[in-house]
Formats: structure tokens, sequence, C-alpha cells
């Protein structure tokens, strides 16, 4: 019993969301409108895109890499389909712009596979050259700007699930029907990482990939899996990004991917690979949210954010290595 109980407190998730709690009692205390309705729905639809890439990068840092890219993929994926559906102002099926514009994702994260996977090239290095010819192929070749979405995803956008309001500001906040695509993803994800030789491999290969290799894991497959099914769900982030605000932007995700990484690290996946949950992931998300979108209710400047994300990325890297530098040092103890 005394074990578990150890093992609960060194779990990462438990301190994450001791200081969720501790932000939001302070928040409420100094403007008494942190736990309202329209707050936690406000709160809630800002996470939405956030936590699908989460999920995507959570599978690559696990893996033991670290992609850049997913921000201009979902850019490009949702302006490259937003520009094939609109003249006809399309209004069938909305599943078919989420499936187009994850077939695009798709094939701009196998560029990241066949790179990371076949030619071995380092991951950090290769998902920012190619968030820069994605980036550069939507401005120079699409030559993109501010375009609308067509009837279909603008009346997705504009469905929602329940509505609150509060009188005291009078404002009202609607709780969109994409969160129910975060919450597909998650239970997909962690049933693939749970219950599956695949999701085992993606931890093995992240721990060590020459022991993954020696244990009968196909390394290059694993990857090209990894980057291609992140590349699509980045592609699925895109088109529900563009249904929530109502038009499509093609950069209006610029800098969410250094967030989304801090989020993911500051829940407890190692930058070194191995070891992350989806849990974490999501509560990491859920307290980068609320420093964005919160402090300013105790006159807090938006700029601190930036300064708490830098230090997260500092810190967990820092952490990681430690941890990971540890281990090598009780290993090769135990093998004199």
């Amino acid at each position: 019993m005394m074990i578990d109980a150890r093992k609960f407190l060194k779990r990462t998730e438990l301190y994450i969301f001791a200081a969720i709690l501790l932000l939001s009692l302070l928040i409420q205390a100094r403007s008494g409108q942190f736990f309202t309705g329209n707050n936690l729905v406000d709160l809630t639809r800002s996470m939405v895109i956030p936590a699908i890439f989460a999920i995507g990068s959570l599978m690559v840092l696990v893996s033991g890499g670290i992609d850049v890219s997913f921000t201009a993929i979902a850019s490009l994926s949702m302006y490259a389909t937003t520009s094939i559906l609109l003249p006809g102002d399309y209004s069938g099926p909305v599943i078919v712009p989420y499936i187009i514009g994850a077939g695009f994702g798709l094939v701009m994260g196998l560029v990241n596979g066949v790179l990371i996977g076949y030619f071995h090239f380092p991951t950090l290095v290769v998902t920012l050259g190619t968030s820069s010819l994605f980036t550069g192929i939507m401005q120079g070749v699409l030559a993109a700007h501010e375009i609308p979405v067509p009837r279909s995803m603008r009346d997705h956008g504009q469905t929602y699930l329940f509505r609150v309001y509060n009188s005291r500001l009078s404002l009202g906040s609607e709780m969109p029907v994409t969160v129910f695509i975060v919450i597909g993803l998650l239970l997909l994800v962690f049933c693939v990482l749970r219950y599956t030789m695949l999701g085992r491999g993606i931890f093995a290969i992240g721990g060590d990939e020459v022991s993954a290799q020696r244990a009968g894991f196909n390394i290059f497959g694993i990857k090209m899996f990894v980057y291609t099914f992140v590349g699509a769900m980045a592609g699925v982030g895109g088109i529900a990004r563009a249904c929530m605000i109502q038009n499509c932007h093609p950069t209006n995700l610029n800098g969410m991917e250094m967030t989304v990484i801090a989020a993911v690290v500051l829940g407890g996946a190692r930058v070194t690979g191995g070891v992350g949950t989806l849990l974490g992931a999501t509560l990491g998300v859920a307290l980068m949210t609320i420093m964005s979108n919160s402090l300013i209710l105790i006159g807090v400047p938006t700029y601190w954010q930036k300064v708490f994300t830098g230090a997260i990325i500092i810190i967990g890297t820092g952490v990681s290595a430690y941890q990971a530098n540890s281990r090598a040092r009780t290993m090769g103890a135990g093998n004199e």
C-alpha cells in the first residue's frame, strides 16, 4: 500500500491538477467569475483545438521525436480544403471537409514520416523544414488570404450542444459540437497506446530504439504511422478551427505549436521519449488555457503567458535530461 501511495505522489498529473485547482480558486477569489457557466464553457471551447494538437504531439514525444510542423499542416489542410469547397458553397455532409482535410494532413505527415523513418533525419530538423515548406506552399503557390468557409462548415461551426448565459456580464456562451472530436480522438489514441502492440511499439522506440528493434518492433512502420496519423489529426484540427471561427485564416494558428508542446511536456511527457499520458497532456492543455484566457481576470498581463511557456519548455527539457541521465547512471552501476 505504501508503494502505491509513493507512486501516486510521484505522478505529474497530480501536481498539474493541484496547480489548476489553486489557480482556479485564486481567479475565482479575485474576480468571482471563474466558475460561472459561460467562463467554463469558454475555457472548454478554447481547449478544443490545442487538445487535438496535443494528442498528436504526445504520440510524437512518446516515440522519441518532436514535431513543430503540425500547425503548418493544419493551416495548409484547412486552406486547401476550404478553397476546393468554397466555389460551389458546399452544403453537403460536414464529414466530407473533415475527410479531405485529414487526407491533406496525412500526405504531409507522410513526408515527415519518410524523412524521419527511412532517412533517419533528426525529427526537429525535419519538421522545422517541412513547416517552412508547407507554409511557403500556402503563401506562395496558393497565395493564401482570409476567405469565408462554405455553408456546410459554417452550419457545423454554428451548431452547439447547449448555451449558458451570464446575466451579470450579459454574455452568452455555446458549447461547440467539435468537443466530440476531442473525446473521440482521446478514446481512439488511448486504446491504441494502451491495448495494441503498435502502442507498445511507440513507447518502446521512445524508450530505446535499439532495444525495440531487437525486440522485433518495426521501427520504420511505427514512425510512419505516428507521423501520418498525427498529420491527419492536424488536418482535422485545421478544419475544426475554420468551422469554429467561421472563416479560414491562413496564419491564425502560427505559434500555437510551442504552447501545445509546452503543455504536453508540462503534463509529464519527456522530450527524450518513452514517457507520457493522455491525462497529463489534457491537464497541461487545461492549465495553459487557463493561463491564457483567465489571467486577465486578475489583472495579470497576457504577455506573462509567453514567459510561462518558455520556462516550461526549459524546465521540462531539463527534468527529462536529468531523469534520462539518472537512469543511465543507475543502469551503468547495475552492470558493473
